[in-house]
């Protein structure tokens, strides 16, 4: 299927690893100019050595921590002066937190929501000039069905995540007069790095524990029967920030092998 994604500039936040990266993969693939953004460089280096390998496609690596409003201002600068404005921006920085009321710490809070609030917000803010000027701009903000209804002990993840989809429905509304839509993709359980670290100690007590066996265990509860795969979530990004998606805004879509319990 042809995206039309020709040369559109994106943005994508959390880009060197996990569901950044497998949306940088398929943008590239469909022919998007692909700026990663992370805070390690030496991952950001890899990983676009890895994007231009598997899509011949143009693709650079900025560091920034994007909690940090001038390192925001200066990316988005650095991918305009490159690549010649910013026509797609993925909210995807961030990881999983999760605890109760009585241990989140204030730290915790600040962490958390200095990532996934204030940096959407701040990438947002910093790139809606060359939205506009891009007449079909989109943004799409990672989030979890956990924003949706959560469960015991999520917080602050949960918390952050129902921020990221509120602010998704305000943005729709008031960027929809420049022709930008707002979306946000509601990712569930992932095959990941830190599940592999957790398979790692696991094995290591018992050798016979093999990775596969992880995964079975892990899709028990998933209606789907199975740990879903970075791309699945950044094949789904793609076709929403393209014009196959030209009338679709303002909503939140779960990928998450039909484990949520709302829609």
């Amino acid at each position: 299927m042809n995206l039309s994604l020709n040369d559109k500039v994106a943005i994508i936040t959390g880009g060197s690893d996990g569901i950044g990266k497998a949306a940088a993969i398929s943008l590239a693939r469909e022919g998007a100019k692909v700026a990663i953004i992370a805070r390690n460089q030496e991952k950001i280096d890899l990983a676009v050595k890895e994007i231009k390998q598997i899509t011949n496609g143009s693709v650079i690596g900025i560091s920034a921590d994007v909690s940090v409003e001038s390192d925001v201002k200066d990316m988005v600068s650095t991918v305009n002066a490159e690549f010649g404005g910013v026509d797609i921006l993925i909210n995807n920085a961030g990881t999983s937190s999760a605890t109760t009321l009585e241990k989140m710490s204030n730290e915790d809070l600040k962490v958390d929501f200095g990532i996934k609030v204030y940096g959407a917000i701040y990438c947002a803010r910093a790139a809606l000039p060359y939205l506009k000027k891009s007449g079909n701009g989109v943004i799409l903000n990672t989030t979890t069905p956990g924003g949706k209804t959560s469960s015991p002990g999520t917080q602050p993840t949960s918390l952050s995540r129902a921020a990221g989809i509120s602010l998704t429905k305000s943005w729709a509304g008031e960027l929809a007069e420049f022709n930008i839509r707002v979306n946000t993709v509601c990712v569930g359980l992932l095959k990941s790095g830190q599940h592999r670290t957790r398979w790692e100690t696991m094995n290591s007590k018992n050798p016979d524990y093999s990775l596969d066996d992880h995964w079975e265990s892990m899709g028990k509860n998933i209606p789907l029967g199975r740990v879903g795969e970075a791309e699945e979530v950044g094949d789904v990004m793609c076709f929403l920030a393209s014009s196959k998606a030209s009338y679709v805004t303002g909503t939140a879509i779960n990928v998450d092998g039909g484990t949520a319990p709302v829609i």
